[in-house]
Order: C-alpha cells, then structure tokens, then sequence
C-alpha cells in the first residue's frame, strides 16, 4: 500500500536534512531551525494533541481588532470582549469606546456602540442572563513629573436645607489667597437634611460631595499644602456663606485614575447596553460578585477624585435596577470575592492593583448580613497576592478555593510560584500548601474545564512583563491528586489586561495583554495584544465525544430532569458551569457544580441540581455531560430558576 507524504511533512523533512548538513558545518543557527521545525511538526500529531492539547490562532479581522480588557460569555454562547477606550489616552479623548461580540460557532464579530467609557469596570452574571457592568474611566491617571496643574480632592457642603445645586464642569472654586480651581466634571450637590428632635429643637445636617479640582493656572505657584475653605464663584448672598469647599491640599503630585459611577444591563438578545440607576459611588477596578439571592454586590474600585473607595459597598438588585447601601468593609482593588455555602464571600487575598500594603490584604470569610469577618491562615507569600489567580475549584461542592501565583504590591518585580488550597469545609477552614508553579508568576489564568481540572496559562515573572518576562507556558491543576500536568505551550504572552474563558464547545479562548515595554531592557513601550489565540483541550483529540440531544432549557433548583444522551462510552459526570466575567485575572463568576446523576434506559439521564442557592445561583449554566474517558459533550444551555 503506498503511503501518501502531506506537504507540510515533507516541507519538516526537507528542514531536517538541512539541518543535518548544516550541523556538520557546526552552525548553531540550524540547531534553533531545526528545533523549531522539529517543534511544529511534533505538537501537530494526534498522540501530542491527545496528551498536551493544541492551541490555534484566530484569525480576526482588523476592523474588529479590540483592546480586550473584559470579557464575558453570554447565555447566547457569544462572547463580549470589552474595551471602553482600551487603556489608550488618546481614545479617551476622542470618546472612542469600543465593545466587541464575538461569535464562536459561527466566528462572526460586530463592533456594539459603548455608552461611556466602561474600560476597567466591574460585571457579573444576573439571574435573568443579561451582564450587569458598572463603573469605568472617568480620568486618566497623571504620573509625577508631568502634572501641570496643581490639584486634589475637595469636599464641597450645602448647609441649605432648602435649596439644592447643580455645579457644571469647570466651576471654580476659590483659595483665601486668591488661588482659582475649577472642577473637572459636573455634579448635583442636594440640599441639607433638616430633621425635627424630641422637644420641637431643629437640627440641620450639611450635604456634601466630593469632586476633583484642578489649578487654572500651571505651575508650582498654585499648590496648597494647608487644610483651607474655598468659595464658589458665582455665588451671592446666603448661598456663598451656605456652600463651600474644603480641601486639605492640592498638589503637583500623582493623580491617578478617576472612577464613574454609571451601570449597565447588556442585553445578551438584544445586544445592546441598557442603562440603569447609577451607584452612589463611583469605582474604577471594582469587583462585583453575586450574593446568594441574586443580587450583586459592588466593593472597592478607585472613586471620583482617585481614592480608593473606603469600604463603602452596595448592593444592585435585580427586580428593581436599582442599588442600595450593603455593609462596609475595606478591601484593595478587584478583590476575588466567591460565594460559599450558607452565604458567606470567601477573600481570597488576591487583588489588583491599587491600596496600601498594609490593609485588606488577609484572607478570610466575610458574613456580609453581619459584617463579621474570620481570617483564614495558612497562607505563605502574603506579600505578594497582588495579581494572583484565584479559582473556586470543581466541583463547588466541596468548598475549596485556590490562589495561584502573585506579585509585591505595586511595579515589584517580586513574583511568586506558590499555590495554595483553602479548605471552606472544615470547622477551622485553613490554606494548605499546594504545588509551585513552574516559576514565579503574575496575571495568570485560571479556567475550570468540565473534567474537573484547572487550566492554568500565561503570565508574566515581573510587573507588566518587563524584561520580556512573559511565560509562554500552560498547565493543568489536577484536584484529586493536587499536582500539576504540563500543557502545550501558547504561541502569545499574556500578562496585564488578559483574560481567559470556557467556551461552550469545551476549548478555552485567550485575549489581551498590555506589556509596559517591548524589548528586554524596557526602553520601548509596549503595545496592545490583540491576538486571539484558542486552546483544544487533550479531551477534544480523544475520539467521539458524547451528545447531549435532548432535555430541558429551563430547571428549578432542587429538581430532577431527564435528558437525552448519545455516547459511545458510559456517561460518567454531569457539571453545571457557570459563564466567566473575567478582568485582570479576577474571575469569581466560574464555578462548576456536580449535579446527581442516574442513567436510564434509551441514553437518557436523571440530573439532579442542588437545592442550595449558594451553591447554584440563580442564571445561566453550560450543561456538560462527561463520559468515563473524560471526554465532555459540547454545552447544553440551562437557566436556573
């Protein structure tokens, strides 16, 4: 029988014998051919697709070309990548915010028109399918050395009870000294609470904003380093004595991001933003998690004037679109919050970004209802939690969460390779070490795969991948034998602003990436990663896989339904997945929950899903069903009620 060459083995056979002349020649250049050649033609056959997976990279037209600082998949199987202005200045000027949908299945993209400038918001799954995002980019951040105007946060009060204000952007605001600061944004400032005590005496409590100002004037000569009360131009007669500003000092020195207060619905059907009442805070780099009655919770996130946002949390509920206050607490920026069993949101330490070292940074389990707060010990490298991964592992029910990697708080170049396991079930939940990574790494991803392991990938050793530190390396974390399986390795870096996600065919896609330099001795600035790239788990390369063919879209919690399964092998698992939301490595939104499974006659399967609703939140699912080679269907779309 006559063996047929394909052209891409003989182009690797001809590389060989080149390689093999040329090495007689002693060059070194042809051993790095040759590897290379030898590289890709070995993770191209079907035994290294079946042990390491494969990755692939997709091919994206340029017009739908994004910064992808978000991402989430929608109940529609499509995949919202959002920018906002991209980390790009420039775009902020413009008012240029961008949002992409991307379809898998059919690899189809539309560009969708974005509101505000939603880049470094915070999102989260509602029960009804759409993506609640709220927060933003009010202002760029301003490094030291290059602020021009002298400027602050400042503290503006009413004493009227009877009259309000609205302040237009640029309002100046005016020192005892002469000195002018105006507003960078607009604001409503109501008027003062006037309450009625015990024995007809009247108290008046003062309203008050906080707004950011800035000098008319550059230079050193407007700075205010002693606390002072500002008047407002404009004002007359009692409304100048009635409302003022106070700020303790306005300075040349770093300003950094401003947040927004906005929110948004996006409509996975529609596939547009619908807007809904604004927070009472604004926040840049907020997380928001989902609580166990459906409502979302919002902490953190730098405010309005650049601060970060003093534990002052709420909450959006669902019914109404609207927010209200939820108990304070303190964390740093995208702090990884996960609903546990009986209620409870586990921190896990990881964060990013922004917050002194100092406070917030230890883990623990927070009863929000009651504003306790257990710390959970045990865990090596504290330091360095910053830009960690942490993930819920599979299935949920038994109550472990993991952090992966981290770095020194800030530009540290310190990154660790430790991992390690909360253990939320026991009566004294503690973190146990678990295996080090293969170096120390920051920004890495974390997805659950419906076989119940962790694909871990990307990252970088330094802050932003200088040095060229990106690590282009994948693994998979093993639960049951807490060890770790090489993968293949990715052909792009990822380190700062990349995201990875399940798919609902079981592959995982991998965006972004924002490298603060390009070279190894980081004297050119880095660009954009806008390369898609796609990995095909060893599960997709092992034969047949089962079909979910039958079996209802919708299902209560705590019931049984049937569903319709073709497979070759013996069903062995059925998880429930819940669809990422997932921004600078902060994902709390995965989960993967086992559900009771009894076979019966004609492929069809009794599913059961846990009653508890800290276990399943109300929303959207992927249904996997895996057979006893590990093998998952493709998903099956339920909506938990």
């Amino acid at each position: 029988m006559r063996h047929l060459i394909s052209p891409r083995f003989r182009t690797t056979a001809l590389g060989a014998a080149a390689f093999l002349t040329l090495a007689g020649l002693n060059a070194p250049a042809a051993i790095s051919y040759a590897e290379r050649t030898y590289h890709a033609y070995k993770i191209e056959q079907p035994e290294y697709k079946a042990r390491y997976g494969h990755w692939d990279l997709l091919g994206v037209p340029e017009k739908y070309r994004v910064n992808a600082i978000h991402a989430a998949l929608l109940h529609t199987g499509k995949v919202l990548l959002i920018a906002g202005s991209g980390n790009n200045e420039k775009m902020f000027k413009a008012g240029t915010f961008k949002t992409l949908l991307w379809d898998p299945e059919k690899n189809t993209f539309r560009l969708i028109p974005t509101p505000e400038d939603l880049f470094c918001s915070g999102h989260a799954q509602l029960p009804s399918g759409k993506l609640l995002v709220a927060g933003g980019t009010a202002r760029y951040e301003v490094l030291e050395g290059k602020v021009e105007r002298a400027g602050g946060g400042m503290l503006v009060k009413n004493e009227d009870p009877d009259r309000p204000h609205h302040f237009p952007r640029g309002t100046v605001f005016r020192s005892p000294d002469g000195k002018q600061y105006r507003t960078t944004r607009a604001f409503e400032l109501p008027a003062a609470e006037k309450k009625k005590r015990k024995g007809g005496k009247v108290t008046v409590t003062a309203s008050e904003e906080r707004v950011f100002v800035e000098a008319v004037r550059k230079g050193r000569s407007q700075v205010t380093r002693r606390p002072a009360q500002y008047s407002v131009d404009g004002l007359k007669g009692a409304d100048r004595r009635n409302v003022y500003g106070l700020a303790q000092s306005l300075t040349l020195d770093k300003q950094d991001y401003h947040g927004l207060d906005v929110a948004y619905e996006f409509d996975p059907v529609a596939e547009r933003y619908l807007p809904v009442d604004p927070m009472a805070e604004a926040r840049w780099y907020p997380t928001l998690t989902t609580l166990k009655d459906g409502r979302v919770l919002a902490v953190s996130g730098l405010d309005e004037i650049g601060q970060v946002v003093p534990g002052k949390n709420e909450v959006f509920d669902p019914e109404t679109r609207t927010w209200s206050p939820a108990p304070e607490r303190y964390f740093p920026t995208y702090p990884a919050l996960f609903l546990t069993r009986g209620g409870d949101l586990f921190y896990s330490g990881s964060n990013a970004g922004y917050g002194p070292a100092d406070k917030g940074r230890a883990p623990g389990l927070w009863n929000v209802e009651k504003n306790t707060f257990r710390p959970v010990p045990g865990l090596s490298d504290q330091d360095q939690l910053e830009t960690s991964a942490s993930v819920l592992l599979p299935p949920a029910q038994e109550q472990k969460v993991m952090v992966l990697g981290g770095g020194g708080v800030g530009e540290s170049p310190k990154s660790t390779a430790r991992t390690a396991v909360a253990d939320l079930a026991r009566k004294d939940p503690r973190f146990t070490p678990g295996p080090d990574l293969p170096q120390g790494t920051r920004y890495l991803s974390s997805v659950l795969l419906p076989d119940d392991t962790v694909f871990t990938t990307g990252g970088s050793e330094d802050y932003r991948g200088k040095g060229e530190s990106d690590i282009h390396k994948a693994q998979f974390y093993l639960p049951e034998k807490n060890a770790f399986r090489p993968a293949a390795s990715p052909v792009v870096g990822r380190n700062y602003h990349s995201e990875a996600l399940l798919l609902p065919d079981g592959r995982v896609a991998t965006f972004g990436s924002d490298p603060l330099y390009a070279d190894p001795e980081n004297n050119q600035p880095g660009t954009f990663e806008q390369r898609v790239e796609i990995f095909s788990p060893p599960y997709l390369h092992r034969g047949e896989r089962p079909r979910i063919t039958g079996g209802p879209d919708e299902a209560e919690r705590g019931d049984t339904a049937v569903f319709t399964v073709e497979s070759a092998r013996r069903a062995a698992r059925a998880r429930l997945m819940r669809p990422s939301a997932v921004t600078h490595t902060t994902d709390v939104e995965q989960r993967s929950v086992e559900l009771g499974l009894e076979r019966r006659r004609g492929g069809r399967l009794a599913l059961t899903v846990p009653e508890d609703p800290t276990l399943v939140p109300r929303g959207w699912y992927m249904l996997f069903v895996t057979d006893s080679a590990g093998v998952p269907s493709k998903a099956h779309w339920v909506h938990i009620r």
